[in-house]
């Protein structure tokens, strides 16, 4: 796992909360995490959740797909207290464990966890190789890793939108490609891998969500920013668009089982 500072301070957490749900640090919600796990049956399984953020999505694997015991991990302590205090909000306090870790190898022995699932933080992390053979190492045979995450569409250097775009993110992103990911998973011994372009669906959400920050809650946003400094974050959004409607951001979900 990896990046050392802080990324999300409690005004930005907040900030991403109102634009994408309480818990929620990445788009989509709910219905987005019920795509990723789609045909999954988490009962009784242990999970892992690498990136756990905010916790929405640790506390909802244990509270609405069943799993059994929920390990949400995270390098941030500022995040991991909000997961640990919504697990306890969502009564699954004692199926989920929120550890805050050192950025490096996943902190699980082998073959100790049923599913592995990430909601965009792959991206922060440059050895996707690595990870992946992390992942599998700590699945126990049959386990599945579930994923998504943000892509660019091709190797070699980023268009200078996209660079432009990367740069006003400011968050430390490490992106690659489809077959980067896809060669990752098969080196790593990884069967059944399957990558989803979520491209087509996520250009309209970042259309709509655009069209909120600009409009009549615009204020709202404004207020929990700080200084209000919205600005910053629609123009954000409007080169976020552009290399959307390119296609070179190209938005994945990933799957892979340990034979």
């Amino acid at each position: 796992m990896s990046h050392e500072a802080e990324l999300y301070d409690g005004d930005h957490v907040a900030f991403l909360e109102r634009l994408w749900g309480e818990g929620y640090l990445s788009p989509g919600g709910a219905e987005e995490i019920a795509r990723v796990l789609d045909g999954l049956d988490l009962s009784g399984m242990t999970v892992v959740d690498i990136g756990c953020g905010a916790g929405g999505i640790t506390a909802a694997l244990a509270r609405d797909f069943g799993a059994a015991r929920v390990i949400g991990l995270d390098v941030e302590e500022t995040v991991c207290a909000t997961a640990r205090a919504r697990a306890a909000t969502a009564g699954v306090a004692e199926r989920v464990e929120i550890r805050r870790v050192e950025p490096g190898p996943i902190p699980l022995p082998d073959a100790s966890a049923d599913l592995v699932f990430s909601k965009d933080l792959i991206v922060h992390i440059e050895d996707k190789h690595a990870l992946a053979a992390d992942v599998f190492r700590v699945l126990r045979p049959g386990g599945w890793f579930a994923a998504s995450d943000w892509l660019i569409g091709h190797d070699g250097e980023p268009s200078p939108e996209m660079a432009a775009y990367i740069a006003a993110e400011d968050l430390d992103f490490r992106m690659a490609s489809p077959a980067r990911y896809r060669d990752a998973l098969e080196s790593a011994g990884f069967a059944d891998i399957r990558l989803v372009n979520r491209n087509p669906w996520y250009r309209e959400q970042a259309k709509a969500e655009l069209a909120r920050l600009e409009g009549p809650e615009r204020p709202e946003f404004e207020a929990l920013l700080p200084g209000g400094d919205l600005e910053g974050q629609l123009a954000t959004w409007r080169a976020m668009i552009h290399v959307l409607g390119t296609g070179e951001h190209c938005p994945h979900h990933l799957r892979g089982r340990r034979p």
